[in-house]
């Protein structure tokens, strides 16, 4: 999780990158507050990104704003499955309805970002278990393209949970919201941009994250963002995260905008 706090009266306009996550953007901010733009269509206030947005733009004059980051496993066990989330931006009202508001409130409320994050963590646990888990066979797949950077065959998956390929492909998807193929994409990709991010030639990251050549890397995160692979590495939306930026490069973040991070398990 992290949050942000712009310190001028100034409109941001950020390019929300594609993350093998679902996101939780919770607008504190007084005022007008985050604005975003989903396939054309425009929104207001805090909102839950689904896996696979497509080209999604969040900023306005947000004063405050604090993000999740939640594994589809775990997101399905506190939002319900993600397979109802997948490729959309949703408002958090229609998530959680009227406990939306309660929890804006209380976060807002809150006297230090630290605060705020205890917060969370207690909102998040108070949610967890309220619906039904997903498969472990399903958990084990995503788990298992993660920890192999997208380059795990999906029959090879079927074969370690003892399902067919097209029975695993189903439940992945109706639980998950995406097919373990289109989750491997979306995971290597992922790889790729930190690679990008972290100043790594085209060229190199295309071998290194397992695409053909330079040119299918330019395709996928085209298809994954709208952006250049050139325009993908110096997005600062990936400023928040700690393996994108490595301490050896020099800092890089969205102009009015601090981020303060903390992992969440």
């Amino acid at each position: 999780m992290a949050g942000f706090r712009q310190r001028v009266p100034a409109a941001v306009d950020i390019a929300m990158v594609a993350h093998p996550s679902i996101t939780l953007l919770l607008d504190l901010s007084e005022g007008e507050g985050l604005v975003y733009d989903a396939h054309g269509s425009h929104g207001r206030g805090s909102v839950v990104v689904g896996l696979h947005p497509g080209e999604l733009r969040a900023g306005g004059r947000v004063g405050e704003c604090l993000q999740i980051r939640l594994e589809p496993v775990a997101a399905a066990a506190v939002l319900g499955p993600s397979a109802e989330l997948s490729g959309t931006v949703v408002s958090l009202d229609d998530v959680w309805g009227p406990d939306a508001g309660r929890a804006e409130e209380r976060l807002r409320g809150a006297a230090s970002w630290d605060e705020r994050f205890a917060i969370a963590v207690d909102l998040l646990g108070r949610w967890l278990g309220t619906r039904p888990p997903v498969d472990p066979e399903v958990a084990h797949a995503w788990r298992r393209t993660l920890t192999g950077r997208g380059r795990v065959r999906v029959e090879r998956l079927a074969e370690e949970v003892g399902w067919s390929r097209k029975r695993l492909s189903a439940r992945f998807r109706s639980q998950l919201g995406i097919t373990p193929k289109r989750a491997a994409r979306l995971v290597r990709f992922d790889h790729a941009a930190h690679l990008l991010a972290a100043g790594h030639a085209a060229a190199d990251v295309a071998t290194e994250s397992g695409y053909v050549d330079q040119s299918h890397l330019h395709r996928e995160v085209k298809a994954f963002t709208g952006l250049t692979p050139t325009a993908v590495a110096v997005a600062p939306w990936l400023a928040i995260d700690d393996v994108a930026w490595p301490a050896s490069s020099p800092p890089r973040r969205p102009p009015a905008v601090i981020a303060q991070a903390q992992p969440i398990s």
